[in-house]
């Protein structure tokens, strides 16, 4: 079953310091002193394409997402500069816009076979631009893993039919290296583990909320009862899975990142 999740900005902007963190460490790896246009593909609720237009006053910054809720919340941060617009990164192609940075946030995990849009969005760089991007890289860890081990047991598994399947959603970081180098990139690519600290009742489950468990949420939906019963479900497995501990309740969170330049000649 293929679900394309409806997301609710309020929830996913609850854990919005975390979220944010690591578009401010791939941000300190882009080396652009003046871009002239600046994409942002999977704006979502525009917070971060804001942090865009800060760094970089005099850029023309667009945020593109398939979602009309996020866009929604996002035009919140619209000004002379700053716009928002429908697109979804599957298809999107600039057309005759030419970039100086193409910048992604947690958003090509949910784009089947990403890798081959790269080329796409080289294209509509200018020479010695910038495509960057981060993903999660938690995809084997019990948030998912036990997310879908419960979509698929046989209680759900009829009437969820694998929502939100992610075997394969991102690629190891050395195969984005390869990938881009392959291109003609200048690429940058690294990993990081944060050692999250969450808080509050059932932390774990909140953040998947926001993210690995809408699809679910969303073919659900019209029953809130069902809805309730695997929510609690997986309240269960993750509270065994991530115990709270005297300071909060750890949650590890990998991430794979990627800076890929352009090159200023062609070669």
């Amino acid at each position: 079953m293929t679900v394309r999740p409806v997301w609710d900005p309020q929830q996913y902007l609850r854990h919005s310091g975390h979220r944010t963190r690591p578009f401010l460490d791939l941000l300190a790896r882009v080396d652009l002193p003046a871009p002239a246009r600046i994409a942002d593909l999977g704006c979502g609720a525009g917070n971060v394409t804001a942090l865009l237009a800060e760094r970089w006053p005099d850029a023309r910054v667009t945020g593109y997402d398939n979602s009309p809720q996020m866009l929604e919340r996002a035009r919140r941060y619209a000004g002379p500069r700053l716009d928002f617009a429908h697109a979804d990164a599957a298809t999107w192609a600039p057309g005759k816009a030419a970039y100086d940075l193409i910048v992604s946030n947690a958003l090509l995990q949910w784009v089947p076979d990403h890798a081959s849009r790269f080329p796409v969005w080289l294209d509509a760089l200018t020479p010695g631009g910038v495509l960057a991007f981060q993903v999660p890289g938690n995809f084997s860890a019990p948030s998912h893993t036990l997310l879908a081990a419960l979509r698929d047991s046989a209680r759900w598994r009829a009437r969820l039919g694998g929502a939100g399947e992610r075997a394969g959603a991102v690629l190891e970081p050395r195969e984005y290296l390869t990938r881009l180098a392959a291109l003609g990139c200048d690429a940058d690519v690294w990993e990081t583990t944060y050692l999250q600290v969450l808080h509050g009742e059932d932390p774990v489950l909140d953040w998947v909320k926001g993210t690995a468990l809408r699809p679910v949420l969303t073919a659900l939906a019209g029953d809130p009862e069902a809805s309730a019963a695997f929510v609690a479900e997986c309240a269960e497995a993750l509270r065994d899975a991530y115990p709270a501990g005297p300071h909060g309740t750890v949650f590890p969170f990998r991430r794979v990142f990627a800076v890929a330049r352009k090159a200023s000649v062609p070669s």
